[in-house]
């Protein structure tokens, strides 16, 4: 990936709709030159799609919390993994280092949504425990840099 790549990755993530045309304006190429950088990224796998951002308070989901997953004995990250995506709330899941096994990101609709996902999440088998922590407001929220 050369220097106008990240510059068209940066300008797609910026605006997912220009056209090639805007992009190839912005970084000194042919409409033409700059779709066949986008489908050898895209190729590549260096972008993995495109999508629509939506608030998510436009559709009435107005509480986020974060919550630490504390598993028995040897539970892999897989089966973690499988676990949670039964839960349309949990927007995103890793492993994590320190005392926690998993850091998940949920939305829910208010706070007793939030409880209930919490108790779901807590029935798994494997859980012992859970931690967790609602988000008050958000200070950050965008894109890595691309440069």
């Amino acid at each position: 990936m050369d220097r106008l790549d990240r510059v068209i990755i940066g300008a797609l993530i910026e605006d997912a709709r220009a056209t090639y045309a805007e992009i190839g304006q912005q970084v000194g190429l042919s409409a033409s030159a700059v779709k066949r950088r986008v489908d050898r990224l895209l190729g590549s796998g260096a972008i993995t799609g495109f999508s629509a951002r939506v608030d998510p308070r436009a559709l009435g989901w107005t509480t986020e919390a974060y919550v630490e997953l504390f598993c028995q004995g040897k539970t892999s990250p897989a089966e973690i993994g499988v676990a949670v995506t039964r839960h349309p709330e949990v927007i995103s899941a890793c492993t994590v280092t320190g005392e926690a096994d998993a850091l998940l990101h949920i939305r829910a609709k208010d706070m007793h949504h939030v409880e209930q996902v919490i108790e779901r999440l807590a029935a798994e088998p494997f859980v012992v425990r859970t931690k967790s922590a609602v988000v008050l407001s958000r200070l950050v929220n965008g894109s890595p840099p691309v440069a």
